[in-house]
């Protein structure tokens, strides 16, 4: 199964080296267990938005130890792909870049070619690159924005509710991130998605829960608060907690987190992984293993 990250430090550009490189669930440890691919998404201090991808897996890519260790950034987008759809091409692997947004989905839906269809509609087709679910999903997505006036959540709610009631749906969770916002959806409740809540001040989720997770460097400096979100806890914290099925998660610069429903209550056709086939089943299925 496709392993997502997302990290937002608020204000600050730092870099999350421990994430992405040594924790004991890294994105590279994960990457032995998903072969397809693996890319970052970062900012400039200007918010250009850069990505650093290629069609391996992480742990071959020596390039990808460097750039994790090198990165700077406000917030972070990575991806480890287990092909569902289209080639081990460097333009099916995450994240996408669309209107100086950067997103990665963990998940699948069929019958693309209704989203084609709307994607014409929307005068949105120009925006797919590849072969993927997940980049049309971001499409749509970006279409959506766009009529919202730039208004993300609202393109996002619109895009996964079409998508909701128009096509078979396994799972559509997903992070998209800008420079100064992180969002995040878990929709419907087929693959998990965790948060870290590292704010300072941020409640416990229980009574004596307040392990501390090893803290992000930067330069050897202590960076603070930050939000993480990803398929699995990363490492051993109780302070990781379960998104609930149905959620947009927001996280803006100021590291205010907003918790929305705007989805309906699940997809009009839902999949499982008995419906798909060999192929995508196994790209779907979760576990360490």
């Amino acid at each position: 199964m496709c392993r997502l990250f997302g990290m937002h430090a608020g204000r600050r550009s730092v870099h999350a080296t421990f994430w992405l490189l040594t924790a004991p669930d890294s994105l590279e440890v994960q990457s032995r267990r998903e072969p397809d691919g693996t890319g970052i998404g970062t900012f400039t201090a200007d918010g250009v938005p850069r990505v650093d991808k290629q069609p391996i897996a992480a742990w071959e890519d020596r390039a990808f130890a460097r750039e994790a260790r090198d990165l700077v950034s406000s917030t972070f987008l990575a991806h480890v792909r287990y092909a569902s759809i289209g080639e081990h091409t460097w333009a099916n692997t995450h994240p996408f870049e669309q209107d100086g947004r950067l997103f990665a989905h963990n998940g699948a839906f069929t019958e693309v070619a209704a989203l084609d269809r709307r994607l014409e509609e929307l005068g949105a087709a120009g925006l797919v690159r590849g072969q993927t679910d997940s980049e049309r999903m971001f499409a749509l997505i970006t279409a959506e924005t766009r009529r919202a006036d730039g208004d993300v959540a609202a393109g996002i709610a619109a895009a996964v509710t079409w998508i909701a009631q128009n096509v078979p749906v396994l799972s559509l969770n997903f992070i998209l991130t800008t420079s100064t916002d992180l969002w995040a959806v878990r929709y419907p409740d087929t693959h998990e998605l965790h948060v870290l809540d590292d704010r300072t001040g941020a409640p416990a989720p229980g009574r004596h829960l307040r392990a501390r997770s090893p803290r992000i460097s930067a330069h050897g400096e202590d960076i603070g608060d930050f939000v993480l979100v990803a398929t699995e806890p990363m490492a051993n914290d109780l302070r990781w907690h379960l998104m609930d099925p149905g959620v947009l998660l927001h996280v803006d610069r100021n590291l205010t987190l907003t918790r929305t429903n705007p989805f309906p209550d699940g997809p009009t056709r839902r999949l499982t992984l008995d419906d798909l086939d060999p192929v995508a089943a196994a790209s779907q299925r979760e576990g360490k293993t």
